[in-house]
């Protein structure tokens, strides 16, 4: 208040009873402040920033441990030898296919070894790779190809599968699982012309414009963010670090460099493990991992784990972090330190980092100060220095800033500035749309964003693409997608103005028809759990769209086929527990769980409740077997996996 108070005092300082001068023109932060928040606060990397390339920051690693594992997969150990010998026999081949500096290659493999030699492989070529995840949506795959027209691809079976040969035919692709009968060269390429300052990968967020847009990462700004988060979270050369996150996410390059070119093993993680919350506590605890990167969402409701004594990193990011969630991860893992992280894409993966003290951290979880190759500035709507504790905007500053939006110059201007707080015309800044406000210890709070896109388990969302694809369908003429419920388990909810006439073609109820159009088009966290049918939108008294006035999805909003009572024992229960986590007044044995809003977070809620009531059921049957009827007849034919002892109870 005091502090608040000083503020207003100083605006008053700065009106004289003839001044032109407006309220917006008024400098309330005095020196001292202001060199608190833009230099105190901004702590530099010691010493010179790094200029190498990251596959040259890997080769380095190599020379000194050509022994030493890299990665763990499955029942495969391989060396950094072994990993930079393929990689380099792949990198020759994109070489032949004229691969060179600022060309980009797309790489549609499945999770899996080749998957990461093929990332190597495109930056010793010299290229920039743009990752294709292969269980997206195939039209969501041809419009990233399209607009970053990749001059060759790399794909598995899997990946030539998704894209469709069609397509295929239009550029070379090299298959990195495929066997030659005769062995490229294993010694690293020499690209002379490639720089630090040339891209290194190119990867798609949520556009507003209904198309994903590319952001431009180069070399430089990944070295330094290793370099950055090495100082924060002590990844080194006895790190066993985890892969968790999916190839279309940028924190799977940051899992995969913090280990690879620091000389840490990484262990890439089966799907299985990934998503069944148990298997993966097993693994940490087994395999004696150091260092876990997930999303609070990963390890939300964790009743049902046990505690591990040894210590490791937890690095939770990409979300909000919910108190609760630290509460029950430090009954969890007791001698475990927890950092809760920020960063948007736009400034390569990590930004900022907070770790939690033994304690807790309050109602709130800050999230911390700027890593090293940061600068963050809080400013309000005219770009001042907003004063010590008052909410603004988050700006990003520093060697982290990437280089922009692909094919998106306009885009590009208005979300990259230029840095007015260091002595570089170059610098620049990016304008985040996130809101925080800085505590009087520096650490910074999160205070949400200043638009309507969010982030949910770690996937970053804007309403406008889903809005843009759900109004291509011919029975819609205007769409509102928002996410509703807590934070640990948001769901997306569409409200459609639909056409007056519907086709006999289209004779499905609206919410199946919707869901399945947007299947067609969208990765499955994108697709609405419910569609709510309304006349019109009501506006504000300003003329927005009033989103407080839009109602809650009744049953009939979600997805789903016509009602059965469910049957037996089995059935009843799950129909039950279903009901209870998605919000539902019934569910038919012909219900599936993900058309209903269920996803992998819900779906390991749905084995713990089952597994109180005496059933057993496995996460993989689930997802194999989403409808009730069908799922009922799985229970109790999975294998159970022994759980150790001291489990942590709520």
């Amino acid at each position: 208040m005091q502090h608040a108070l000083e503020g207003l005092a100083r605006a008053l300082d700065h009106t004289a009873p003839a001044s032109a001068a407006t309220v917006a023109d008024m400098q309330i932060v005095p020196a001292e402040e202001r060199a608190l928040l833009v230099d105190t606060w901004n702590t530099p990397q010691e010493g010179e920033l790094l200029d190498i390339c990251i596959h040259r920051m890997f080769e380095q690693q190599v020379e000194r441990t050509p022994k030493a594992t890299a990665i763990i997969y499955n029942d495969l150990i391989i060396t950094y030898e072994e990993v930079n010998m393929r990689a380099n026999q792949l990198a020759h081949q994109l070489v032949k296919l004229d691969v060179k500096p600022e060309s980009f290659v797309g790489i549609c493999v499945e999770r899996s070894v080749e998957m990461i030699i093929s990332i190597l492989a495109v930056m010793k070529a010299g290229g920039a790779y743009v990752p294709l995840d292969p269980s997206s949506a195939a039209e969501r795959l041809r419009d990233i190809l399209l607009d970053a027209a990749p001059i060759c691809l790399v794909a598995d079976r899997k990946g030539r599968e998704v894209l469709g040969e069609d397509f295929l035919e239009t550029v070379p692709v090299v298959d990195p699982t495929a066997k030659r009968p005769q062995s490229p060269p294993s010694s690293n390429v020499e690209v002379p012309q490639l720089t630090p300052r040339h891209l290194a990968y190119v990867i798609y967020t949520s556009g507003t414009t209904g198309k994903p847009k590319g952001v431009m990462v180069e070399h430089r700004s990944f070295v330094n963010m290793i370099a950055a988060s090495q100082a924060a979270f002590g990844f080194d050369a006895h790190s066993r670090s985890t892969q968790f996150f999916a190839l279309s996410f940028d924190a799977s390059a940051y899992d995969i460099f913090c280990a690879l070119c620091l000389g840490g093993t990484l262990h890439l993680l089966q799907d299985m493990v990934r998503q069944d919350k148990q298997r993966l506590w097993k693994y940490i605890e087994q395999y004696k991992i150091t260092h876990l990167t997930v999303t609070p969402s990963v390890l939300q409701d964790c009743s049902d784990l046990w505690v591990i004594e040894t210590p490791f990193t937890i690095i939770l990011a990409a979300e909000a972090l919910p108190p609760s969630l630290v509460r029950s991860m430090q009954q969890l893992a007791p001698n475990a330190t927890i950092f809760n992280g920020y960063g948007p894409t736009e400034t390569t993966v990590a930004a900022t980092y907070y770790e939690i003290p033994a304690g807790g951290s309050g109602d709130i979880v800050p999230i911390g100060r700027p890593m090293t190759d940061k600068r963050f500035y809080i400013l309000d709507a005219q770009h001042r220095l907003a004063p010590l504790g008052v909410v603004g905007e988050m700006y990003i500053g520093g060697v982290g800033v990437t280089r922009g939006y692909l094919n998106r110059p306009e885009l590009t201007a208005e979300r990259y500035l230029s840095d007015p707080f260091v002595d570089d015309a170059e610098a620049r800044m990016y304008k985040t749309g996130d809101l925080a406000r800085y505590l009087p210890d520096g650490n910074m709070l999160f205070m949400g964003r200043n638009d309507h896109q969010v982030k949910i388990r770690g996937f970053r969302i804007e309403f406008g693409e889903i809005e843009a694809c759900l109004t291509k369908h011919p029975m819609v003429s205007d769409a509102v997608v928002l996410a509703t419920g807590e934070v640990s388990n948001k769901r997306l909810v569409a409200y459609v103005i639909a056409r007056e006439k519907q086709t006999s073609e289209d004779s499905s109820p609206l919410p199946l028809m919707l869901r399945n159009h947007l299947k067609s088009l969208l990765p499955e966290y994108m697709v609405p759990s419910a569609f709510v049918r309304m006349d019109s939108f009501r506006l504000t008294s300003n003329g927005k769209l009033d989103r407080q006035a839009l109602p809650e999805p009744t049953d009939e909003a979600f997805a789903r086929e016509e009602y059965e009572e469910p049957q037996g024992e089995i059935e009843k229960a799950l129909a039950s527990i279903w009901a209870d986590l998605l919000r539902l007044d019934r569910v038919s044995r012909h219900d599936s769980f993900f058309a209903l809003g269920g996803h992998s977070l819900l779906a390991v809620q749905v084995i713990s409740k089952l597994g109180s009531l005496g059933h057993s059921l496995s996460v993989r049957a689930l997802f194999e077997t989403p409808v009730l009827s069908a799922l009922a007849q799985s229970v109790g034919q999975h294998e159970d996996m022994a759980i150790p002892p001291n489990r942590i109870t709520e």
